[in-house]
């Protein structure tokens, strides 16, 4: 029986928002031998230079504490291939999770407004209701999920909420949103802080990290990971960039050691082998051209735009095709269960060969 089946049953009793909350969880288990394209992953791994420098790691490194300076100089040097940050506006964190867990402990308020578009990252939310902030969405516009913009606007003037969550390109829709229209939305509703997840932006957005001086714009704070693109998911390491005082607060509210040795000689060597990264990032999009010309062939609804991955409404129900895909070795990820794309699927976009396995699976399940 779960322990919190009846909330009496705990002694002492959590606090009343965690109990009514809706935990964020994701099917992860079981994955590892299958074609992975339900979770936006790297398909092939990262560079071999990460592998060999983990490998490297000698015995007595491991009993010792993690040190993050030269990776944060490596990240103001290397990274991204252009300097437009200092040291102090670097925050180094456990995965994207992390980080944005972090911002909320130290900006989240009880009554206090959080804003987001909707459909959008799901582990915004729980974020959200552990704090006890209240939760204002505003849904994308039209069948091409466009950026609703007025109505945020809108819903910021009306609300003045204390937190606002841009994912940019947003998962699931791709949707993504001028870097210039968002530092003008920071710059003109100064009293909330903007957060941008841009763990998607290497596939095709517009990063702010070119265009930003965190010193003029206080409130924006930047998400992103090496997750997607260099392969290092399994590490769990993310970064945050923004103003130098923002940055100290929320320090101040996570671990002194909360990443490890391996995460962090891992980050090095897949920066430095920047050119692996941008290798897979090209075949990603590929890729994409290559499956979102054979959707343009079907009477299939599909929907393709930032991000490594595109939604799809199958003849099938979601949940049949997803099961059926599973039996044949590959992974997708049912959308159901998210408003405003009731009945569609999600698929990450790996390498030309896995989409045209992908491709061949999907003819044979739903097309025919």
């Amino acid at each position: 029986m779960s322990l919190f089946k009846n909330k009496n049953n705990c002694n002492p009793e959590p606090k009343k928002e965690i109990i009514n909350m809706k935990s964020y969880s994701a099917p992860l288990e079981d994955r590892r031998k299958l074609l992975r394209l339900d979770f936006n992953e790297n398909t092939l791994g990262p560079s071999p230079k990460v592998y060999e420098a983990i490998q490297s790691i000698k015995l007595n490194e491991i009993s010792v504490y993690p040190e993050y300076n030269f990776l944060k100089k490596i990240l103001c040097t290397k990274y991204q291939n252009f300097e437009n940050f200092d040291y102090e506006e670097i925050g180094i964190f456990n995965g994207a999770d992390a980080a944005i867990n972090s911002i909320f402990n130290t900006f989240g308020a009880k009554n206090k407004f959080f804003l987001t578009t909707n459909p959008t990252f799901g582990y915004y939310f729980p974020c959200a209701e552990i704090q006890g902030m209240k939760i204002i969405t505003t849904p994308y516009e039209g069948n091409n999920f466009l950026f609703p913009l007025k109505d945020f606007e809108n819903k910021i003037k009306k609300y003045n909420p204390k937190l606002i969550f841009i994912c940019n390109p947003n998962n699931p829709t791709g949707t993504i949103l001028k870097a210039e229209k968002i530092i003008d939305l920071a710059q003109r509703h100064r009293e909330a802080l903007i957060v941008v997840d841009e763990l998607y932006e290497k596939f095709e957005g517009d990063s702010l990290l070119k265009k930003i001086n965190f010193k003029n714009t206080k409130n924006i704070i930047v998400i992103q990971s090496l997750s997607k693109t260099a392969g290092l998911a399994g590490l769990r390491i993310g970064f945050a960039f923004g103003n130098e005082k923002i940055m100290q607060y929320i320090k101040k509210v996570t671990g002194p050691y909360d990443v490890n040795s391996f995460a962090v000689t891992a980050a090095i060597a897949a920066i430095e082998d920047y050119e692996y990264i941008s290798n897979y990032v090209l075949q990603v999009k590929k890729a994409r051209n290559w499956i979102m010309n054979k959707f343009k062939n079907i009477n299939i609804r599909s929907h393709f735009s930032g991000g490594n991955y595109f939604l799809m409404w199958p003849n099938k129900e979601p949940n049949e095709l997803e099961k059926d895909m599973r039996k044949r070795g590959i992974l997708i990820r049912n959308m159901s269960n998210k408003k405003y794309i009731e009945g569609s699927i999600r698929v990450s976009i790996g390498t030309k060969e896995q989409m045209e396995l992908f491709w061949k699976t999907y003819e044979d399940l739903d097309l025919k």
